[in-house]
């Protein structure tokens, strides 16, 4: 894992922490259908990569859309596919 990934990791718990406000990871693992474990490792930075579908399912249940979400981490350039047509 690179640098680089390890940052981005922090930087994505730490948006669905904060989106994730009072509501307890309990209830939140719950509405994203993972285990509280799940959702303490990706808000601790201890999943640096989780899968698209898990952070998707997250950001669903504490009502982050996936463009904010894409915007509040950053450095997503090189992730970026080239335009067609």
């Amino acid at each position: 894992m690179t640098e680089a990934e390890r940052e981005r990791g922090e930087r994505l718990g730490a948006v669905l922490r904060r989106a994730r406000g009072a509501r307890s990871m309990v209830e939140v693992a719950a509405a994203a259908d993972i285990s509280v474990e799940t959702l303490r490792k990706i808000e601790t930075g201890r999943i640096p990569t989780p899968a698209f579908f898990t952070v998707a399912a997250v950001a669903d249940a504490v009502g982050l859309p996936l463009d904010d979400l894409r915007r509040e981490i950053g450095d997503v350039s090189h992730t970026r596919l080239p335009k067609v047509g």
